[in-house]
């Protein structure tokens, strides 16, 4: 039944003489992220609304406004938002409409809906009548607010003026990355703003996985970076040299030869860490095989030099008998 009414309404604003405004507009069914035919050549004129911080196109045959850095349009009873004057859009739920846009006066609405005859054109629709009591209850208190407490309109993105035709960025992502670099403005109403980080948090979400394929994962290709450009171990140097030491002597390492740590005391403290004992530095400087080798040539020295003493011994008592 919706698509009825909607290709109803779009034959009627095409046949209708007041299409053939500066802007060109056609009707169109289309899914979130899909052109729902608005086509403009080029970027519209925006009039603020007095006393609402809302724009509208008033040189267009469609409900186009702009509020707190999103244009909105309202089309076959539906909402769609977008941050690109000429889309693409996505549908915005009735729960989750502004109340400013929802407060515009019935003159604003350049495209009126049939069931608008009759409304005071100085007061916002009745969407309360439109949407139902369900609406009505989730939405209380939507249209009674302090006027003077109105917020100031958001500047409008006047940088979009320079994409127009062929120029007209039509990825959502090369969109995004457009408007902040050129538009500053973050938005302040707290629906928008949850509306506006879903919808490029979504989008972020959705094209990760396509990315990171065309790309591949930056922190795997750098893990495998670092791991090549890390040092190889170095090598014991000697003959004889053991491959690995034993956990003892890997502790007795740790203990006085690591590297002193900025809160281990005075100058005096950390140099008595560091350094080793003389004679343990000594036998720790030779390989294990040459301090065998040593130890074993010590004992036949010693046992040589014993002898000796011992022959020299019986010589002298040879002499005295």
């Amino acid at each position: 039944m919706l698509k009825i009414r909607t290709l109803v309404l779009a034959l009627g604003i095409l046949i209708s003489p007041l299409a053939s405004a500066d802007t060109q507009v056609s009707i169109g069914i289309g899914l979130p992220h899909v052109s729902i035919g608005i086509n403009l050549p080029a970027y519209p004129q925006l009039v603020v609304v007095p006393g609402y911080p809302v724009y509208y196109a008033p040189r267009m045959q469609a409900n186009y406004f702009f509020y707190d850095g999103l244009y909105w349009v309202f089309q076959g009873d539906n909402w769609y938002a977008s941050s690109w004057y000429n889309g693409p859009w996505w549908f915005v739920e009735p729960y989750a409409v502004p109340v400013y846009i929802l407060r515009v006066p019935v003159r604003y609405y350049r495209q009126q809906p049939a069931y608008f005859r009759g409304w005071r054109a100085d007061a916002p629709p009745r969407w309360s009548n439109h949407w139902g009591r369900d609406w009505e209850q989730h939405r209380s208190g939507w249209d009674r607010w302090d006027r003077r407490a109105a917020p100031a309109p958001a500047p409008l993105p006047a940088y979009q003026r320079q994409y127009s035709g062929d120029r007209y960025p039509r990825q959502v992502e090369q969109q995004h990355e457009l408007q902040q670099q050129r538009y500053r403005y973050q938005p302040r109403d707290p629906v928008v703003r949850q509306q506006y980080q879903e919808r490029y948090q979504e989008r972020a979400v959705q094209t990760a996985p396509a990315r990171q394929n065309r790309q591949g994962a930056p922190e795997e290709r750098g893990s495998r970076q670092q791991d090549i450009q890390r040092p190889a171990p170095r090598q014991q140097e000697g003959p004889g040299a053991p491959r690995s030491q034993s956990p003892q002597r890997s502790s007795e390492n740790a203990h006085w030869s690591g590297p002193a740590s900025s809160q281990a005391g005075s100058p005096n403290t950390r140099e008595s860490r560091q350094s080793p004992p003389q004679g343990m530095d000594e036998r720790r400087q030779q390989p294990p095989g040459s301090q065998d080798r040593d130890e074993r040539q010590q004992g036949k020295d010693a046992a040589r030099e014993q002898k000796r003493n011992q022959e020299q011994g019986r010589e002298r008592d040879r002499e005295r008998d």
